[in-house]
């Protein structure tokens, strides 16, 4: 058996998971699928043109983060590779993909399980959606992601692996080509597996509102920024949005882009302070 998620945190979770699973019907290793596909450029993502931009567009957002060395880290053309050649080599070789609640589980559960339509029957797909788990203090909740779940309620989840049917292998792709086509910047998940396209500035709003008249440090906006947003996403993304809104005079910023992200502090500029009071009012 093969695991497959979506984000970093999810790993050790779930390993630690199969290492309490005592009739071992988990045993198997975790692969990442390490690309963030809930926002970025995704048209003609499986041709060489559309997998170039959107390399380009995330070295652009990287450029003075501390993740710079992520562009030649992130490689999930050559996962897909190695797990194809691994499926057909083993032919007793099951895939479990494992999705959280969120727009970025969804997202990669579609750019991956369109390329995986030969292999339907052994191809299976755990999807946690508004499902009840008890947490480290023992009450009920609904986790979004797979790592807020502790690993023995794994044991109890494992139990909803089923098959990705042939109906879902013809219309998952149909809806993943749709978003493709569609090719909006953002995409947020609105129930179920059903994305929403939104533009490039879904997330100014919960920004606008971290920051103040005076200067704050960068991650101290990202911390309030993250702390208010019912849909989130990651700080990479958010940053880019900074920049971009102070190139529109929107934000001030204080410190060297050059010198990384500890180096900066943003406020609001004169014109956002004035649009924010009036919206208030």
């Amino acid at each position: 058996m093969l695991h497959i998620v979506f984000q970093e945190a999810d790993i050790a979770v779930l390993q630690k998971a199969i290492e309490l699973d005592e009739k071992g019907s988990m045993n198997g290793e975790v692969w990442q699928i390490k690309d963030d596909f809930a926002v970025g450029p995704i048209v003609n993502i499986y041709q060489a043109e559309g997998y170039q931009q959107r390399r380009d567009w995330w070295k652009g957002l990287l450029e003075f983060s501390p993740y710079t060395e992520q562009i030649d880290i992130v490689d999930d053309k050559l996962t897909v590779h190695n797990l194809l050649k691994k499926l057909d080599e083993e032919a007793d070789l099951h895939l479990w993909i494992w999705m959280g609640q969120n727009q970025h589980d969804v997202c990669g559960y579609y750019w991956l399980m369109s390329q995986l339509k030969q292999y339907q029957g052994r191809i299976h797909v755990l999807y946690l959606n508004n499902l009840p788990f008890i947490n480290e203090k023992g009450s009920i909740f609904y986790p979004t992601d797979l790592h807020q779940i502790q690993p023995k309620e794994f044991l109890k989840a494992k139990r909803l692996a089923r098959v990705i049917t042939l109906s879902e292998f013809e219309v998952d792709p149909d809806e993943w080509k749709r978003l493709c086509n569609e090719n909006a910047l953002i995409r947020t998940l609105e129930g179920g597996k059903k994305i929403a396209g939104c533009s490039a500035d879904f997330y100014d709003k919960a920004l606008l509102g971290a920051i103040s008249g005076d200067f704050q440090k960068l991650g101290k906006v990202l911390q309030n920024a993250f702390s208010k947003m019912k849909i989130a996403t990651g700080d990479v993304f958010l940053v880019w949005r900074i920049r971009q809104m102070q190139q529109d005079g929107k934000l001030e910023v204080q410190g060297d882009w050059a010198k990384g992200w500890k180096e900066i502090s943003v406020k609001l500029a004169r014109v956002a302070v004035a649009e924010h009071a009036e919206a208030v009012q």
